[in-house]
């Protein structure tokens, strides 16, 4: 039996326990009438990642030379960018590589480092945490999380689908060979004094990563993967010498966390994957050279067909249906770079498909009814 063909089984199995116990979370639920949908422009971040020569300690310290001359992430925003104030704390994070390893570290400051969270695979975002999000082949299916408290404790997942498109976490799906390790710069727990905050390092293994990259990992030169990060942040008080978090008065419930990210998702959602930063992988030693990032070709097109399927999501939602015609979805006509308007769209009962093809016949963009988005070979 594959790895895929486990993998399936496994979710099957899975569905009602983790779609309860991870969508949680996601504030962003589709309603009886729209799916909701970012409310920002779309403009993803992007970051050039060199490779490492020396071994990597996992201390959290953040103190080799390779992360010294590797370049910070913009400053983190809040989830819904520019629609929300900005965070109260700084956040930025780094990535790395080398033949075996993706790396990741991230700075956050915090005047009062604390985590209760002890137990691997345990709902980690109920503390203060730091997670990574990687999409290898950017198709917003079979894509990876990890989050990571200030106890080092962890949490991996494999979603194959986003919730929004009726798949679950499989929780039980571990990074084999996974290397974690958070520094405080200050006390852990001990509301009696101010702290710095603190940093973390992360070490995933290719080989893991490769299950369902459907790409080459290690990456080539030029190379590029969808991947955010979030940080999540609780508002607190102490009550006798101990972090609570801080309550509504008048519902007595915790007050909403707040969500920090590198890559705004125009909504309280992270399960946009078409909404992550591209990270463009460069063979070139860190601090080498420099290497200008350079705009993947078909991105316009794949945000079209992306709107597209919010459309026929939403009109499904309404009518029962899907449609083939662009007014009836709200679809004007528009400009792409290299790819011909109007596309192509079949429809059944209950699933649709739509294409567009370059302005040279060579390549073909599919997205369905489920959000699955990719290039086909041409006359298939």
């Amino acid at each position: 039996m594959t790895f895929h063909q486990r993998i399936k089984i496994l979710t099957l199995l899975l569905t009602a326990l983790f779609c309860v116990r991870c969508g949680e979370r996601e504030a962003a639920k589709v309603s009886e009438d729209s799916l909701p949908i970012p409310q920002i422009e779309y403009a993803p971040k992007q970051y050039v990642c060199y490779k490492t020569g020396q071994p990597m300690a996992i201390d959290g310290r953040l103190d080799e030379a390779a992360w010294q001359k590797a370049a910070w992430t913009d400053l983190f925003v809040d989830i819904e960018g520019t629609l929300k104030p900005a965070p109260r704390f700084e956040t930025r994070a780094k990535i790395l590589w080398d033949d075996t390893y993706i790396y990741f570290c991230a700075d956050m400051k915090e005047p009062h480092v604390w985590g209760t969270v002890t137990d691997r695979d345990a709902v980690i975002y109920h503390d203060n945490d730091f997670e990574v999000f990687i999409d290898p082949d950017g198709d917003t299916h079979e894509y990876y999380e990890l989050e990571v408290n200030a106890l080092g404790t962890e949490w991996d997942l494999l979603l194959m689908k986003p919730y929004r498109d009726g798949a679950p976490a499989v929780n039980a799906w571990d990074i084999q060979g996974l290397k974690t390790a958070a520094h405080i710069n200050g006390t852990l727990n001990n509301p009696q004094d101010i702290d710095s905050g603190w940093s973390i390092e992360m070490a995933m293994p290719w080989d893991v990563l490769g299950q369902c990259a459907h790409k080459p990992t290690p990456p080539g030169e030029g190379d590029q993967w969808r991947v955010n990060f979030s940080r999540v942040e609780w508002q607190h008080t102490i009550e006798n010498g101990r972090y609570v978090k801080a309550v509504d008065p008048e519902t007595g419930r915790s007050l909403p966390e707040n969500n920090w990210v590198w890559s705004p998702q125009g909504l309280i959602a992270m399960h946009y994957p078409e909404m992550w930063g591209f990270v463009q992988f460069s063979e070139k030693p860190i601090g080498s050279a420099t290497v200008a990032f350079t705009p993947e070709p078909t991105d316009s097109a794949r945000w079209a067909l992306r709107e597209l399927y919010y459309a026929e999501r939403t009109y499904f939602l309404q009518h029962h249906q899907y449609s083939r015609s662009l007014r009836h979805l709200g679809l004007g006509e528009r400009t792409l770079s290299g790819f011909d308007w109007p596309p192509t769209i079949e429809i059944t009962t209950g699933t649709f498909e739509a294409r567009l093809t370059s302005a040279d016949g060579e390549a073909t963009l599919c997205i369905t009814h489920d959000g699955d988005i990719r290039e086909i070979e041409s006359g298939k």
